[in-house]
């Protein structure tokens, strides 16, 4: 498909969509894969636009930024810019992920959906500092990434436009890479079978496309790479211990960490034991269900050390209502409602609970397994004479609690003898 039969679509359907005829400089948020490599050339040939790319260092493994740097300048872009924001992301989305307990239909962490408000927020900055008037994105029709790269983007800069070319070029995986061959375009990985879609970044890693759409296809090995599958994990289980200060994880086995280094440290150790695989089918809000392969070690330790931690310091009244906001606080994430002042609303309660979520957690990783074994805290709410079956010394008055089962129960036995008394008899 040559650039001239590739269709820029129909009069914009949103107030944000660019009009082709106005774009001049395009801000593209850059991969160096096929999809936004083929995007980079693309888009010069179909808007005869010029070209800056964004390129940002989410703690993504294994990539080499100065290539992705060089090829973006060979294939036309007038600049490139790497950003590194893993402290950024670390300190700004993955703590008060963490804070909220941040799972998504009860498995998936969040790490895509923490990220992309994160790239889309540089992706204005830089624009705005090249002079550019468009954003352009990889992402698909059919996913949710779309959602909360574009809500960010009217969000913060109402001005810019912003073009989704996945959406509109009508090109399959066989028809970039027959594009790329004719623009001279380098194919990374050759072109043999589709890969996996994989996102990664500091807090975890999702693969979807292939077998994985099969649900009825167990995983297969070779979609593990970030984790050890468990089968192959050590035979020996390993204890480790997390420190918390505020809710915020400082330590990790006794050494103090700064958040990108434990993140880093936490996800490594996992890893090795297989912790933090889940093969997950969830609700996507633009109304598909998917299945999506997740390997979150990071996600899984310091979630499940954090969670221990916050109960032991909770009421019973915190730890029944605060699960409540942390699965508002995940939808919203997840459905690209970072900028949401819902999501502002509920940090506020959020960090007021974290206030007494100090003390240190022990969890012992096996086999992909995670298991809290020990617990301290300065604010536990917890008295072991309170707790203990053996004489209670008078800190507990026993004696007091038969006129507590009375009046707790009172409601209720008055409810039972309404509803179990003969049909015809009143009061």
């Amino acid at each position: 498909m040559s650039a001239s039969e590739s269709p820029l679509g129909d009069r914009p359907t949103a107030s944000y969509e660019a009009d082709p005829a106005e774009v001049k400089r395009v801000l593209l948020l850059y991969s160096g894969g096929l999809d936004t490599s083929v995007m980079l050339k693309w888009i010069q040939d179909s808007y005869e636009a010029e070209v800056v790319c964004l390129t940002v260092n989410l703690g993504q493994p294994g990539e080499d930024y100065a290539v992705i740097e060089e090829k973006a300048r060979s294939l036309g872009a007038i600049e490139c810019h790497v950003v590194d924001a893993r402290e950024q992301f670390a300190r700004d989305f993955v703590l008060p992920a963490i804070k909220a307990n941040a799972l998504y239909g009860g498995g998936y962490p969040l790490f895509t959906a923490l990220g992309r408000p994160l790239i889309a927020q540089l992706a204005v900055e830089q624009a705005r500092q090249s002079g550019c008037d468009t954003i352009a994105h990889g992402c698909t029709g059919k996913g949710n990434d779309q959602v909360r790269i574009e809500a960010t983007v009217v969000t913060l800069a109402p001005e810019l436009k912003t073009i989704a070319p996945v959406r509109s070029w009508q090109m399959g995986r066989e028809e970039e890479i027959a594009y790329a061959r004719d623009h001279g375009i380098p194919v990374k990985g050759g072109t043999e079978a589709a890969p996996y879609s994989i996102d990664d970044n500091l807090w975890g890693r999702s693969s979807e496309g292939r077998w994985i759409e099969d649900l009825g296809h167990a995983p297969e090995d070779d979609v593990f790479q970030l984790v050890t599958r468990p089968e192959e994990a050590p035979d020996e289980a390993q204890t480790i211990e997390v420190e918390f200060e505020e809710g915020i994880p400082v330590g990790l086995d006794g050494e103090r960490l700064e958040l990108v280094d434990l993140l880093e440290a936490a996800a490594t150790i996992g890893a090795r034991h297989g912790v933090g695989i889940v093969d997950h089918v969830e609700d996507r809000i633009i109304g598909l269900k998917v299945r999506d392969i997740y390997e979150a070690p990071a996600a899984a330790i310091l979630l499940t050390a954090h969670q221990e931690l916050e109960r032991l310091v909770g009421t019973i009244h915190q730890n029944q209502f605060k699960p409540e906001l942390d699965r508002r606080w995940s939808y919203l994430v997840y459905a690209g409602l970072w900028w949401e002042p819902l999501r502002s609303d509920l940090d506020a309660y959020i960090e007021a609970a974290n206030a007494q979520v100090t003390g240190t957690i022990g969890l012992r990783l096996y086999k992909g397994g995670v298991r809290v074994v020990t617990r301290s805290s300065p604010n536990a709410v917890y008295d072991a004479d309170l707790a203990s079956f053996a004489e209670s010394g008078g800190l507990f008055s026993q004696a007091a609690s038969p006129g507590f089962i009375e009046l707790w129960s009172l409601q209720s036995r008055l409810a039972h003898r309404i509803r179990e008394r003969p049909a015809g008899e009143e009061g």
